[in-house]
């Protein structure tokens, strides 16, 4: 984790020359007289673009983000590249068609490139989430934005990991706030920002609030996805196993080309979840007995021959979400009312 923080906020930056040529491409001559500062070190550099901290001679305090020149044109090449070495590396079995996932995978970093689309997704989850105090989503500064350049408000706060030495109501107050935008997302607002990079999560200890950043993997979510949770999770909660299977099943966890054998594995260890769950008033999230559970029993599995079932894209970007928070749960050590937080969605 910390090597991967390092790479998401210190990866090698562009020379200021560079920089100068890119901002001279998108931005209208003599920009740079509409600046009272701009640093031309960046203050984080991750895997596509650099971000700057800039003030206007309006009074703005800016984050510019500048995405690295080629980055898009080298997507494509990227990704079959990538499919080559996973191909190669003989970890898949060799009926498991890989094609559609490298395709969404290519698709969805070319839409992670555009800063226009992302604009527009920064500006719908600031509306979203304006009601409330839990969150703060930077405001879209439009007028020093492009498809290569995202312009927002600069926001003073801390990484999210830092709180990790809080004390435990804090740190079970932010996991809540997280897991129940999640939730939100899911089942109410109907899109979901599908990338839970730590990275993505900032927080402001004196006014406890989360700041929200990064909205390029953002996704609409289908009804019948956020309806298949719903039975999935209500049926768990209930200790309904035929309807668990049916829920599944609509879901794409399960399949009828499964060998029997498997998919009684397979729903077992829903089943398994979604009993703790169940009998438990408040989860722990530092405990790791589960997840090594199911971590055995998917080893066991796939010694076992079992072929996964082609997943449903949306369904995988929602997992990677719902993966993601838990894993910021676990870190920071959450003890959560997880069955009372879900049957408020479900009712």
């Amino acid at each position: 984790t910390e090597v991967f923080a390092r790479l998401r906020s210190n990866a090698h930056f562009m020379p200021p020359s560079q920089l100068k040529s890119v901002l001279n491409t998108n931005w209208p001559p003599g920009w740079h007289r509409s600046f009272r500062h701009f640093d031309t070190r960046p203050i984080a550099a991750a895997s596509i673009g650099q971000v700057h901290r800039v003030h206007t001679r309006d009074g703005r305090e800016l984050a510019i983000k500048v995405q690295y020149p080629g980055v898009a044109e080298s997507i494509d090449s990227d990704v079959a590249n990538l499919g080559m070495l996973v191909r190669a590396s003989g970890l898949l079995p060799r009926s498991f068609d890989l094609a559609p996932y490298l395709e969404e995978a290519r698709r969805q970093l070319h839409e992670e490139t555009d800063y226009e689309r992302e604009g527009r997704e920064l500006r719908r989850f600031g509306e979203l989430l304006s009601a409330g105090d839990d969150f703060i989503v930077p405001a879209f500064a439009e007028d020093w934005s492009t498809r290569s350049i995202l312009a927002m408000d600069f926001i003073d706060s801390t990484p999210i990991e830092q709180v990790e030495d809080a004390p435990q109501r804090e740190r079970d107050d932010i996991a809540a706030k997280l897991v129940s935008l999640t939730l939100r997302e899911l089942f109410e607002f109907k899109v979901m920002q599908t990338d839970p990079n730590f990275a993505n999560y900032r927080y402001q200890p004196e006014r406890q609030r989360i700041v929200l950043l990064d909205f390029g993997a953002s996704m609409e979510i289908d009804a019948r996805f956020a309806d298949g949770y719903r039975q999935l999770l209500g049926a768990g909660l209930d200790g309904d196993r035929e309807g668990l299977d049916r829920a599944a099943t609509s879901l794409g966890f399960l399949n009828p080309g499964i060998a029997a054998g498997h998919r009684e594995r397979l729903l077992s260890m829903i089943e398994t979840v979604m009993q703790t769950l169940r009998d438990n008033k408040i989860f722990d999230c530092s405990d790791q007995s589960l997840p090594r559970r199911m971590q055995a029993e998917g080893m066991a599995l796939a010694e076992d021959g079992f072929e996964p079932p082609e997943i449903p894209m949306q369904v995988l970007f929602i997992q990677r979400k719902l993966g993601g928070v838990f894993s910021l749960a676990s870190r920071l050590r959450a003890r959560l009312p997880v069955r009372e937080m879900l049957e408020k969605h479900l009712n």
